[in-house]
């Protein structure tokens, strides 16, 4: 007994000495289980801002929302502050959520949750302002182009909150441009691009696209045609015949031009020669009748524009009227209409033919010839071996020994 008066002695004394301590700890229990929470906020200008304040657990305690100046917006359900783009959505003991109409600029910052505890819970709410840029302007350095030149174009995007970034597109194909951040007195981003590239002919009707990505906006671009000029393309056309050109037959050609701008002049010659007396050029076409080999040459048209000018060749070969075998009809375009070169292979067999031949003959002629030699005598061989001295050769020769040796020579 005396140990349990002891310890309830002891307990009073602790609450009478100290009561803030057990206040101070029962006030802090809840604390801890009591989570105020809310969430950062981007808004666009112009547009309404949402703040929420909750509480998790909560034991009546008393939520209020504070501006940026700490001045109060609501306390529980009620708007001390006079500002009625500020209005209640919902009011609960777990949550406080207020609506802030056509927020502006000034209405940025860092707005307070706060419960009534002790001591006192704080959650911030920041509140970010979304400006979007102006609409984005395209400025081009050149308005027509000439094939292979370099051009330069410049995008703009005007006071925007953050700032902006530019992409450049080129028909489906993205460019890399060099961009440029300026910060305007009123806090304002101006964003510029500049874009370099070398046109081609076949970027003629191209569009190029500048895209501003922005967290306000979405599918913000511009956009601008090209206008390439390019030096004429030209092709000859075979209209008649359709296979291969003979002695006899007419020959008629028409030559396609394609540039920009449209050449205005087709010219048609002969290369390293005079085009037939005969020929009739009317415009694009060339045509001529009764065709001989002496007609046998390169064609060639020329087209030309402001920008430069193209060629294209047609060779003409004239076959004879009735050949033994015909070759397989063929499109005479541009140099195709040319004998085919003779198969080496055939000449190489040939000559290898004709060598042989050559050598069999002189193998034949040389046996021949070693087979059929030729034996004589001569005069001053016959009795000449016996004779004493000249005058006996001689008169031996002419008496004709018949016992004399036979000296015999060989020819071919």
């Amino acid at each position: 007994m005396a140990n349990a008066g002891s310890g309830s002695l002891a307990t009073i004394l602790f609450l009478f000495v100290f009561p803030a301590a057990l206040h101070k700890g029962a006030a802090q229990e809840p604390v801890v289980s009591q989570n105020l929470v809310t969430d950062n906020v981007s808004v666009v200008e112009g547009e309404m801002a949402i703040i929420s304040c909750r509480v998790k657990n909560n034991d009546d305690s008393v939520i209020q929302l504070l501006n940026p100046n700490r001045q109060t917006i609501y306390f529980r359900d009620m708007r001390p502050l006079k500002d009625a783009r500020f209005q209640l959505v919902n009011f609960s003991d777990n949550e406080l959520r207020v609506s802030l109409s056509n927020v502006s600029l000034s209405d940025e910052g860092r707005y307070v949750c706060q419960l009534y505890t002790d001591p006192p819970q704080e959650a911030y709410a920041d509140i970010t302002v979304l400006i979007p840029p102006g609409d984005p302007i395209i400025e081009a350095r050149d308005e027509v182009l000439s094939e292979g030149n370099e051009t330069e174009m410049t995008c703009t995007a005007m006071s925007s909150k953050p700032a902006a970034a530019i992409r450049w597109m080129k028909g489906d194909k993205e460019l890399p441009g060099k961009p440029k951040v300026e910060l305007t007195y009123d806090k304002m981003y101006t964003v510029s691009s500049r874009l370099t590239f070398t046109v081609s002919k076949e970027d003629d009707g191209v569009p190029v696209v500048c895209i501003v990505d922005h967290p306000a906006v979405k599918g913000f671009q511009a956009q601008k045609y090209l206008e390439v000029q390019y030096k004429p393309e030209v092709k000859i056309v075979v209209e008649f015949p359709q296979g291969l050109t003979r002695e006899g037959e007419n020959l008629e050609l028409t030559c396609q031009t394609k540039g920009k701008p449209q050449p205005q002049l087709v010219n048609w010659l002969k290369v390293d020669d005079e085009v037939p007396s005969h020929a009739v050029i009317t415009g694009s076409d060339l045509y001529i009748e009764n065709l001989n080999k002496s007609y046998n040459g390169t064609y060639r048209c020329v087209a030309a524009n402001a920008v430069g000018e193209s060629y294209d060749d047609y060779i003409l070969y004239v076959y004879d009227t009735a050949p033994s075998t015909e070759p397989a009809a063929h499109d005479s375009r541009a140099g195709e209409g040319a004998p085919r070169t003779v198969d080496h292979a055939v000449i190489g067999g040939v000559v290898a033919v004709v060598v042989f031949a050559m050598l069999c003959l002189l193998i034949v002629l040389g046996r021949y010839f070693a087979r059929h030699k030729g034996t004589y005598f001569t005069h001053e061989a016959k009795g000449a071996d016996d004779a004493a001295d000249a005058d006996t050769a001689i008169i031996n020769a002419e008496g004709g020994h018949t016992n004399s040796d036979e000296k015999k020579e060989y020819y071919i």
